[in-house]
């Protein structure tokens, strides 16, 4: 199994316990992070490596990726397992997977490509690597099938991890945050690469909203050390000492349940404050080369899961250069103002929670078993 990000490996875990549960003989190893490692999964190189988001910024990192991708396929091929199972990560792992498929290995892909939004052309490659695609939207299962894929839609595991309804006061009383104040929820991603860009701009919005919002506090959960590291850099620098914030390490699930509201970059993290009820704003901020390629790639008008699940702009984006301090901070208060705003999201939020709830890992494992038997003979 190959897991690139915190992401992967949040949907990994539960697929590596439910096919321990069913098959106790099976065991796991490749790339994977703490979540999967605490089940026993072997972890031939740390996940971090592969954790950057970008064209521009994966290209800083080309020689090291490359070079570990060479050392897998090599290990794979030269004592081939019974299955490959590539979680996400597909700029690593499609590759991969058509190496390994070409030479009769099994392989799994868990988490769609893009294709829906902009990455239609990658249809033909995924048919060469991948033996069965596990799709988590309920759209994406006919893209493949069109193409003469294997699919089955599985639904998204945080579906079925998130309960449907949250005690906002539990959850505020866990942080030991102020019970009296409108909390607002600081997600900024979770990847080196994301924090590079993201971190001045969120600092800056909490500084404005601050200044502008009595009775505010703002809570940010940190995946990693680093990324911590970069974002108590930026609350230096922009003397954002007297902030009242509540730094995390981890607990992003406790610190979307506590909050009123979110700032929330794309990607999964916007899906988790959708599951959490918690009204958003949707921001991004990456390399302008990269920004310019996305565009000119881009299929739909949004790029937030939930406003793509939706089907509408349901939730604010500021993107790029319109993710200015000033312009984040008014969506926000914005929408703080605003309890149609509010209330029409949380509705939204729950269809998408009830649509996505589908017993992901049992769905995941019966296809990947069946994947397994079918090579058997």
């Amino acid at each position: 199994m190959v897991a690139g990000e915190a992401s992967g490996d949040l949907l990994a875990a539960p697929l590596i316990a439910e096919l321990e549960a069913r098959r106790p003989e099976l065991s796991f190893y490749g790339i994977g992070g703490p979540k999967m490692q605490a089940l026993g999964f072997v972890a031939d190189y740390p996940m971090d490596k592969l954790a950057v988001r970008g064209y521009v910024e994966a290209l800083r990192h080309v020689r090291e990726i490359s070079a570990i991708r060479k050392r897998l396929a090599a290990r794979l091929l030269a004592d081939p397992p019974a299955a490959f199972i590539g979680v996400d990560a597909p700029d690593f792992n499609l590759g991969l997977e058509q190496r390994l498929k070409r030479a009769g290995i099994p392989t799994v892909h868990y988490v769609s490509p893009s294709i829906w939004a902009w990455r239609a052309w990658r249809i033909g490659k995924i048919a060469r690597s991948v033996t069965h695609m596990l799709a988590l939207f309920p759209f994406e299962p006919a893209l493949y099938e069109r193409a003469g894929v294997p699919v089955t839609y599985v639904g998204h595991p945080l579906a079925d991890i998130i309960p449907l309804e949250v005690n906002k006061e539990d959850a505020r009383a866990q942080l030991r945050l102020p019970r009296a104040k409108r909390v607002v929820a600081l997600l900024p991603g979770s990847r080196l690469s994301e924090l590079q860009y993201m971190a001045e701009p969120f600092v800056k919005t909490a500084r404005r909203l601050q200044e502008e919002v009595e009775d505010i506090h703002f809570v940010c959960p940190m995946a990693t050390r680093e990324t911590r590291e970069l974002f108590e850099t930026a609350l230096r620098h922009h003397a954002a000492s007297e902030l009242s914030l509540t730094l995390l390490f981890g607990h992003s699930h406790d610190a979307l349940a506590a909050a009123d509201l979110a700032l929330v970059a794309s990607g999964t993290a916007t899906l988790e404050a959708a599951l959490f009820k918690t009204p958003m704003v949707i921001t991004y901020r990456m390399s302008p080369l990269t920004a310019a390629l996305m565009r000119r790639m881009r299929r739909l008008p949004y790029v937030g899961l939930p406003n793509i699940l939706a089907g509408e702009f349901l939730v604010p984006e500021l993107l790029q250069e319109k993710a200015t301090p000033a312009a984040l901070s008014a969506a926000l208060i914005a929408l703080m103002r605003d309890g149609d705003a509010q209330r029409r999201q949380r509705e939204r939020f729950h269809d998408i929670h009830l649509t996505l709830r589908q017993g992901a890992a049992q769905k995941a494992a019966d296809a990947v078993l069946a994947v397994l038997d079918r090579a058997r003979g």
